[in-house]
């Protein structure tokens, strides 16, 4: 099994995730592109202590595809993989006032 610190990258923090943490409990994070649901899972509840999870959703969001300038070059962004965790018991501090 991994590192919890390696399955989860980093929260994703906007005015959209905030809204959702606040009224549906729903914390979203950049995962490792192979995670599974399972291990996210258990990567939230070894990190934030007191929290339970109730259900995951997973989604790629593709790279977008940016032109250089000067040589009219195209090249890609990197895909990234997010995860939607919904917790049962518990809260996650993220967003520090």
């Amino acid at each position: 099994m991994r590192d919890p610190h390696d399955v989860i990258i980093k929260p994703v923090i906007s005015e959209k995730t905030y809204n959702q943490a606040e009224v549906l409990d729903t914390y979203t994070f950049i995962v490792h592109p192979t995670a599974s649901k399972p291990e996210i899972a258990d990567a939230v509840e070894a990190i934030f202590d007191g929290v339970k999870v109730k259900k995951v959703n997973t989604l790629v969001r593709k790279g977008k595809t940016v032109r250089n300038r000067r040589s009219n070059r195209t090249s890609k962004k990197s895909d990234t993989k997010r995860a939607i965790v919904t917790l049962s018991e518990g809260s996650i501090e993220l967003y520090s006032s």
